[in-house]
């Protein structure tokens, strides 16, 4: 019998506080409210009480639930909620909004490399400088890039580059000319990697965003593979527009 978790490979136990944890973001387990015993969980989740009793000993540890000796256990409180970003649609738009939300970087790795592109991306430049960072806010990492410079565009502001975030300064650049920009988005998973720089469960919901940029020749300049939390991202349209 497959079971909801098979597919996995974080631990069973997070995987349930996990979905406990979803339960009492949206309000379906209001603060107060005893949630099932734990013979039910273990039938709902099809896993053993073990696997149970640490997952609402994760969501203890949180201040989500209080179990009570004697009476069940209740909720106690809602996850702390963490700034969303909005995907902007126009380069201009990101730009400005990196401006005014601008991360700090943690650098990962640095050096050469070559991205994967299709034709429909555009031409490789001869040389690629490679930057791997984490993004973090106030209270959590938000997003992991891997970042890919034309080698040309990276000599023009090295300093900037590593400190800075990547499109503000390729848009500050008088030398650097930008023919094309796309940007895709792409609904996932987490895989171990991104988990580990993201401090969440490997198979946690986020959004990976693709960025292609190409000078009018049609060189790729830049191309951004960037994870981000799931509940980070907040996509907005208006379909009167």
């Amino acid at each position: 019998m497959t079971t909801f978790f098979e597919y996995s490979t974080s631990p069973l136990y997070t995987q349930v506080a996990e979905a406990m944890r979803e339960r009492i973001t949206k309000g379906l387990w209001p603060i107060g409210i005893q949630i099932p015993t734990l013979s039910k969980l273990e039938q709902e989740f099809d896993v053993a009480s073990v696997t149970i009793r640490q997952a609402v000993r994760l969501l203890k540890e949180e201040g989500l639930l209080l179990p009570e000796q004697g009476r069940g256990t209740f909720v106690r409180g809602k996850p702390q909620t963490h700034p969303q970003m909005r995907v902007a649609t126009s380069l201009p738009a990101l730009a400005d909004l990196y401006r005014k939300n601008s991360p700090t970087l943690i650098p990962l790795n640095e050096g050469e490399g070559t991205p994967q592109i299709t034709e429909e991306d555009g031409i490789l430049a001869p040389k690629y400088h490679y930057l791997r960072r984490i993004h973090a806010g106030e209270m959590q990492h938000t997003s992991v890039i891997s970042a890919y410079l034309d080698e040309r565009v990276f000599k023009l502001a090295p300093r900037r580059f590593r400190n800075e975030l990547i499109i503000p300064v390729l848009m500050d650049l008088k030398a650097v000319k930008i023919g094309s920009a796309r940007q895709t988005l792409t609904i996932s998973t987490a895989g171990v990697e991104a988990a580990n720089a993201l401090n969440i469960s490997v198979s946690a919901p986020v959004a990976e965003l693709r960025r292609v940029f190409c000078a009018p020749d049609g060189t790729v300049i830049y191309l951004g593979e960037l994870t981000y939390r799931g509940d980070f991202v907040r996509v907005e349209m208006d379909l009167m527009d």
